[in-house]
């Protein structure tokens, strides 16, 4: 029909391209945390069972993918958050059951590879970060307004001693520190049942605060 504009067709990446992509994400994200950011590209496409062109042509820069990986173990980490609410019925046994299912993420790895040159501000990062600050932000409220949880702490608090209980990485100095870090985690969730025993120094941490200071949320 004359002066009615052609449909655009919108190509969509095809099955094999979009697995590539997902195994590249995913051999990074398990090298990244097992021996820090800087391990050669090369030997991520190895992991990932593609050529070095293939992970070039989905990420030209090793920040690209650097990003890509704080994003994906973020949105993991969160969703790890979000069935631990929707799930659990007690709100404390939420908050337990999400940090140990953190600490198997390695939440402990978000903040060396956050050192790196890319723009911490992609809108993409932003959103996402957004949504991990909000899921714990509602764990730890839930379990303060049911009593569970000492009210002298913040979601900071948690996610600050999560970060620093799942260091140090495998391959420094204390790689079989691993199989301490559930049994450390417990003797960290028994401090943070309501009723406190102790009363702590200094005031609660936020996500917000810690943010502000050092650009991580862990």
């Amino acid at each position: 029909m004359a002066g009615v504009a052609p449909v655009r067709r919108v190509s969509r990446p095809r099955a094999d391209a979009v697995r590539n992509r997902e195994r590249i994400v995913t051999a990074a994200r398990e090298m990244f945390v097992e021996s820090g950011a800087q391990v050669p590209l090369d030997e991520i496409a190895r992991r990932a069972g593609v050529g070095n062109a293939t992970l070039y042509r989905n990420f030209p820069e090793r920040d690209d993918l650097v990003r890509e990986v704080v994003l994906s173990l973020t949105a993991r980490i969160t969703e790890r958050a979000v069935e631990a609410t929707e799930q659990e019925s007690d709100p404390f046994e939420a908050v337990r059951r999400f940090t140990h299912a953190a600490a198997d993420e390695r939440v402990g790895a978000l903040c060396p590879m956050l050192d790196g040159d890319f723009d911490k501000n992609h809108p993409d990062l932003l959103a996402e970060r957004s949504r991990l600050e909000e899921a714990v932000q509602e764990l730890v409220e839930r379990a303060q307004t049911a009593g569970r949880m000492r009210a002298d702490v913040g979601a900071g608090d948690l996610m600050i001693a999560v970060s620093q209980l799942t260091r140090p990485l495998p391959g420094t100095a204390c790689p079989s520190m691993d199989r301490f870090v559930h049994r450390h985690l417990q003797v960290l969730l028994d401090g943070l049942e309501a009723p406190a025993r102790s009363e702590l120094p200094g005031s609660a941490a936020t996500l917000e605060g810690l943010r502000r200071e050092s650009g991580c949320t862990s």
